[in-house]
């Protein structure tokens, strides 16, 4: 398919198919400039190439231009990198992908890559997974979350199926290990945990979790309003305990009640989420709302986040969501109301008030 449009502003073509076992996409995007903010004229291009090898399994590769840096005036911006995604026999999946971004005085360590280990039959599993993004990684062309760290996972778990119980369906126990430095070595995050879960015939499901964390932080944490963590590095372990509902229940969601260490305090948390009540056929309710409370030697706080997002289908072309949200930190109720209508097949009319 091919397509291209063009305003005052911008002009972009895109072209996006499969030859065979290749999948390829691309697109182009020109920006003038733009006076009050100083914006030069930008050239945006993606270009993505992906073949399919072997039964289940893909090899790609993908390069994206930005002509004009938001980070170094007068420089460019290019990333360019190669993927791959190999299945073997049903259970076993093994990927990753090496990365790379080119940035005028940002030449250093500025690469990004991950492996992946996943080995998942019903009864038994293992997982590996280690990711690297380098300080002065900058796709400009997208974004990351997080640069300037190395991390580390490993996870394990049994889960049997006990055979002619009228009530277990499966139990499940895993333990996992997350272990993140900063690009210099230094530990800034650590967590290690166990958690025992059990899921019954009904699809409801019980389940206990322990964790022991360790956060370094480089700098005071403003936790809440007039609550200060100071910077240092902190252990702290907590539990929690969780039950879910399951979803073919008129009421579904899942319940759950954590208790234990806090950085150097304590904290209680109350959490309900997932949920969701079907009041008639076309109309349903999703409620959720987390409930805090916690003690430091800074201070002490609570905090309240109640939200709910509801969807009423008038046909399977016409239908009302909406979204309302309250936090007691800020104060704020906030809500999203979203008609969409398609009138006729391939057309759709949306109106929104936020």
């Amino acid at each position: 398919t091919y397509g291209d449009w063009s305003s005052d502003v911008c002009s972009s073509d895109r072209l996006t198919g499969k030859l065979g076992k290749f999948s390829v996409g691309a697109m182009n995007i020109e920006t003038r400039a733009e006076d009050v903010s100083g914006t030069p004229s930008t050239n945006f291009t993606v270009a993505r190439i992906k073949r399919d090898i072997l039964r289940r399994s893909s090899v790609g590769a993908m390069v994206t231009n930005r002509s004009q840096s938001a980070l170094t005036r007068g420089g460019s911006n290019q990333v360019y990198g190669v993927d791959a995604a190999l299945g073997f026999f049903q259970d076993l999946n093994l990927g990753g992908y090496w990365s790379r971004s080119d940035t005028e005085s940002r030449t250093v360590d500025n690469d990004s890559y991950q492996g992946r280990f996943d080995f998942a039959p019903d009864k038994y599993g293992v997982r590996f997974d280690y990711l690297k993004v380098g300080k002065n990684y900058t796709p400009e062309v997208g974004f990351t979350r997080r640069t300037n760290f190395k991390r580390s996972f490993a996870s394990a778990r049994y889960s049997p199926r006990p055979r002619g119980s009228k009530r277990v369906r499966k139990y499940t126990s895993e333990a996992t290990y997350e272990y993140l430095q900063n690009g210099s070595g230094q530990l800034e995050s650590m967590q290690g945990g166990g958690r025992f879960n059990t899921e019954f015939q009904n699809s409801d499901s019980f389940q206990f979790e322990v964790n022991n964390n360790y956060e370094l932080l480089l700098k005071p944490f403003t936790v809440a309003p007039g609550v200060i963590i100071p910077a240092g590095g902190y252990h702290f372990t907590d539990s929690t305990i969780t039950y879910g509902f399951g979803q073919q229940r008129r009421a579904s969601g899942a319940l759950a009640l954590q208790t234990g260490q806090f950085y150097d305090g304590n904290i209680v948390a109350l959490t309900y989420s997932s949920g969701r009540l079907a009041i008639l056929k076309q109309w349903s309710v999703e409620p959720s709302f987390v409930l805090n409370t916690v003690s430091l030697p800074a201070g002490d706080f609570s905090t309240t986040i109640l939200r709910a997002r509801t969807d009423y289908g008038f046909s399977p072309r016409m239908f009302m969501s909406a979204l309302m949200q309250y936090s007691s930190t800020d104060r704020l109720f906030s809500s999203n109301l979203r008609f969409r209508w398609e009138y006729k097949p391939g057309s759709e009319m949306f109106v929104v008030y936020t």
